[in-house]
């Protein structure tokens, strides 16, 4: 099986040495990444970056401001490294006039992708699954009102109090790639409480479900573990072992 990693997961080590850090990813068995920045890096030296480590880039973190900021730039890096996938990490969303200019730019930007081959995607965090200060809910209204693809964040569906499982199925044809990710929930009826990132294996979310049900849909699987613990490379070390072991169960 092959797995992806985003690459905010080594952010510490990328931050240090790119190169280096694609190599030890490389190294590890990860054969796709999914940059989240790229450190001041030029386009060309990282498309060399990946053919020199066998690696490929499944996508892109990238926000709409970098749209808005530099439409032919953000498209020309992404031929450059030979990405088609374009994600949205996030955006505004806790009003309803907030949520309408996001619908606005995601109908806007998609055709002008799509001209390019470039596919565009939405990642959610849990905040799109519960109700903003509008009273809506922003996965629903994506779902309805844009043709964005979804890049499902299987963990912060988990905090949100969904099941990755239900909604992996609900949004068939609308999902090429899924983030696997571990953690503690959060405890919503305290002020005080919050998410907490683990390594896969490490937390309570159903990641060996999930798993199971990516690889039946056909979705890549794009690791993110985001705790640093005690660094990047180690974290994410931890987690494909982790998928390794389970590799090895279902030969």
């Amino acid at each position: 099986m092959n797995y992806g990693l985003q690459l905010y997961s080594v952010r510490d080590a990328a931050e240090q040495n790119f190169a280096d850090m694609l190599r030890q990813v490389a190294e590890m068995g990860y054969r796709m990444v999914e940059p989240a920045g790229f450190f001041g890096q030029k386009a060309e030296d990282v498309a060399v970056m990946l053919r020199e480590y066998g690696l490929t880039a499944s996508g892109t973190h990238t926000g709409l401001r970098a749209l808005d900021e530099d439409f032919a730039g953000t498209v020309a890096y992404h031929h450059a490294i030979g990405c088609d996938d374009l994600i949205i990490p996030g955006a505004h969303h806790s009003t309803a006039e907030e949520l309408s200019a996001m619908v606005e730019q995601i109908n806007r930007y998609q055709p002008m992708l799509a001209a390019e081959g470039i596919r565009l995607h939405y990642h959610n965090h849990s905040s799109e699954f519960l109700p903003n200060r509008s009273g809506q809910i922003a996965h629903d209204v994506l779902a309805a009102h844009t043709g964005v693809l979804f890049e499902l964040d299987t963990f912060w569906a988990f905090n949100a109090g969904l099941s990755p499982l239900e909604l992996m199925e609900k949004f068939q044809g609308r999902i090429r790639f899924i983030h696997l990710k571990d953690g503690l929930r959060q405890d919503f009826s305290d002020p005080q409480s919050k998410a907490k990132g683990r390594a896969l294996g490490e937390g309570e979310a159903p990641v060996a479900q999930v798993r199971k049900k990516a690889i039946e849909l056909g979705y890549e699987i794009v690791v993110e573990s985001e705790g640093l613990d005690p660094t990047g490379p180690d974290e994410v070390r931890r987690c494909i072992r982790y998928l390794q072991r389970l590799d090895a169960a279902d030969a």
